[in-house]
């Protein structure tokens, strides 16, 4: 019964339409001018990407027009926010192989563990400890720093059932730190920075271990080597692939946190809530690794996968307030600074280590 209405869940309904024509034509506009952008800024991109310019969009809409129609679109925004996002994950298998996982070695897999481990244990424990700032806050600016940016934000979101102030906050680190990264790990390789223990290829998995969203990482990739830019993005879709087991390691440690009374093994593994669309995922890899898609198909869903995010990423912008952003401090800024620190030395150490 509960996998029926589970299923039934992700059938929009007629009061879903307004809304979802409304985040539609909104990401539609974002992704072209995305592919636009560089045509108008002689190749230039600046890091932006289709979710980063649609959340900032949904932000700037949600704190002035977005209020007078909110009633009619309100149920679409929660849709899209919610069973879209959802499907979006899902739909992330496209973009990776387990070929591709299995050529690109135990390094860069050993690499990901460590560095994700590592760097989302330091975000817990200075955001909650140190900063005393709120354990849904502290876990969202964790799993975007340590996994695959915005889109392990989003997709953390609903296992933590936060609000979309705090996940716009989350976000605003990846954009920050990770447009910088984007940008300072060509330079370091340049100036020669770490070439003396790592080739192109392992510089590659380097950058692919440590910058936040993938988009960053390929542009990273491509300003040093084709072979570390090929190297880089695997690395980084194995980063991604570890979103599913993170979230169902999330959600046993959110029901052993919330009770702190005996309660018997069986009892509190039926609270937890199964992220369900992070194991489609690993599905969807499965099925693109061993089934016979045609590039074209492929690309098409890689496309509509894109559109999806981009969708969801404006409905959370839509409905968060800048006064809640304002409210949340210096705190979440100086974590994300102490993050990025740590993956671009810390990130570094590991990798030398692993490496040699």
């Amino acid at each position: 019964m509960k996998t029926k209405q589970a299923i039934l869940a992700y059938i929009p309904h007629l009061s879903h339409i307004a809304g979802l024509i409304f985040t539609l034509l909104a990401s539609f506009f974002c992704m072209w001018f995305i592919v636009e952008l560089p045509h108008w800024t002689n190749g230039h991109s600046f890091g932006l990407s289709s979710l980063t310019l649609a959340i900032l969009l949904g932000i700037l809409l949600g704190n002035t027009l977005y209020p007078q129609s909110g009633s009619i679109l309100n149920l679409g925004v929660s849709y899209t926010k919610g069973q879209v996002l959802r499907l979006a994950i899902m739909l992330y298998g496209f973009k990776l192989t387990f070929t591709q996982v299995e050529n690109i070695g135990s390094a860069a897999i050993f690499t990901d563990i460590l560095t994700l481990s590592s760097t989302f244990l330091l975000a817990y424990y200075l955001g909650t400890k140190v900063f005393k700032m709120d354990k849904e806050t502290s876990i969202l600016i964790g799993a975007g720093a340590s996994i695959c940016g915005a889109a392990a934000v989003i997709a953390t979101e609903p296992v933590l059932k936060a609000p979309s102030y705090k996940v716009a906050i989350a976000v605003a680190t990846v954009v920050v730190f990770g447009t910088a990264a984007m940008l300072l790990y060509p330079m370091f390789y340049h100036m020669g920075w770490l070439q003396q223990w790592l080739s192109d290829s392992q510089y590659g998995i380097y950058e692919g271990s440590t910058i936040h969203e993938v988009a960053q990482v390929v542009v990273a990739g491509n300003a040093i080597s084709p072979a570390a830019a090929s190297t880089a993005v695997i690395t980084k879709m194995i980063r991604v692939m570890l979103l599913a087991p993170f979230l169902l390691l999330l959600s046993f440690f959110l029901v052993k946190s919330e009770r702190s009374e005996k309660i018997p093994l069986a009892q509190k593994i039926r609270q937890v809530q199964i992220p369900w669309f992070a194991f489609i995922f690993i599905g969807v890899v499965a099925l693109h690794t061993w089934l016979p898609f045609s590039h074209e198909t492929v690309k098409k869903m890689v496309w509509l996968d894109d559109l999806l995010l981009t969708m969801a990423m404006f409905a959370l912008g839509l409905t968060t307030h800048i006064s809640a952003i304002k409210k949340a401090g210096i705190k979440p800024l100086i974590l994300g600074i102490i993050l990025f620190a740590w993956l671009i030395l810390g990130g570094a150490g590991i990798n030398v280590l692993i490496n040699h």
